[in-house]
């Protein structure tokens, strides 16, 4: 049987914490910042955990 291959593009998007979590950018930080507010730009820098309905099906992306 092949290997399993990892999927690049969920790779370059998702975090693996060490106690193994997944974390994601969130959206709308990209571009057209000049009408957020200061308050919704700083908010959306963080890091969000991935929910627990999609983590199997992405660390199965991930090959985990």
């Amino acid at each position: 049987m092949p290997k399993m291959k990892t999927h690049k593009g969920a790779a370059a998007r998702v975090k693996v914490t060490a106690s193994g979590r997944l974390r994601r950018r969130q959206q709308n930080r990209g571009h057209i910042m000049e009408k957020k507010s200061s308050v919704r730009t700083r908010r959306l820098a963080r890091e969000l955990e991935i929910s627990k309905a999609d983590e199997g099906r992405i660390k199965r992306m991930l090959g985990r």
